[in-house]
This record gives C-alpha cells, sequence and structure tokens, in this order.
C-alpha cells in the first residue's frame, strides 16, 4: 500500500447500508415503498382503523382501482397491511395495519402533517423559484 492509497477495503458487509448494492441492506426498497405517493395516503387512512376496499378508494382521493389494488399488495408483501377476506356472498375483504404497519403511522403521520403545515411556504418557493429561472423546467 503506497502513502497516496486512500481506497478504504472493507468487507461489504461493513460498509454502511443505503446502498445500492449493498449486500443485505433492504432500506432503499423499504424506503421507496414507504415513501411513493399512494402507500402514504393508505397508511394514514388506515391509522384510524380496518377500512374495506371501496372505502380506502373514496378516502384516498385520485387513486385509480388498479394503483390500490397494486398498492395494498405491496403493504400487504411488506408485512405492513393485513388482508382479510370474511366468508360471505359475496366475499368482504378489509385492510388494517398489522403491528408493525401500525408503529410506522407516527412517522407518516408526522410526514403527512408537516406537508400540510409547510405546503403554502413551498408553493411560495417553487413559485419564485419559477419566475427567477424561466429556462429551468424541472417539473
Amino acid at each position: 500500500m503506497s502513502p497516496t492509497h486512500t481506497a478504504v477495503t472493507t468487507p461489504a458487509a461493513l460498509e454502511p447500508c443505503g446502498r445500492e448494492d449493498h449486500p443485505d441492506c433492504g432500506i432503499r426498497d423499504l424506503q421507496d415503498r414507504i415513501g411513493d405517493k399512494w402507500s402514504v395516503f393508505v397508511i394514514v387512512e388506515l391509522a384510524s382503523g380496518p377500512r374495506r376496499f371501496r372505502e380506502l378508494q373514496r378516502a384516498v382521493d385520485g387513486i385509480s382501482q388498479r394503483m390500490l389494488t397494486l398498492t395494498v399488495r405491496r403493504l400487504e408483501r411488506d408485512g405492513l397491511v393485513l388482508r382479510t377476506v370474511y366468508p360471505t356472498v359475496p366475499a368482504q375483504v378489509d385492510y388494517r395495519l398489522t403491528e408493525t404497519g401500525a408503529g410506522l403511522t407516527h412517522l407518516v403521520k408526522a410526514l403527512a402533517d408537516w406537508s400540510l403545515a409547510h405546503r403554502a411556504v413551498i408553493s411560495d418557493a417553487r413559485r419564485a423559484y419559477d419566475e427567477s429561472h424561466p429556462d429551468h423546467d424541472i417539473r
């Protein structure tokens, strides 16, 4: 090793999590799920209790049936939502947060509350940026 050698030679397992190629770190994947547009709304809605599919669809403004189906399936796969089918005719299905999902609600609700509290400031900042940078359309 020369005095100019600056490369870090640590095994991948000891490197900090968050790198996309990290062998045993699911942080990026989980943050993508939790941070996607529809998951946040579904988690916030389910924080107040179990909901049937149509109730969720009415509560989450703008979500299509397909996107809601994909979102609850993904959240179920991640162990954040429990889907229960009741043996009725027609079958009734409800969705509720698991214990893990419920443990996440205060974080997601805090993000939603922060977004609501700061939406005017952010909107003003965007407008000011767009006016002072007319050649930068980054929307």
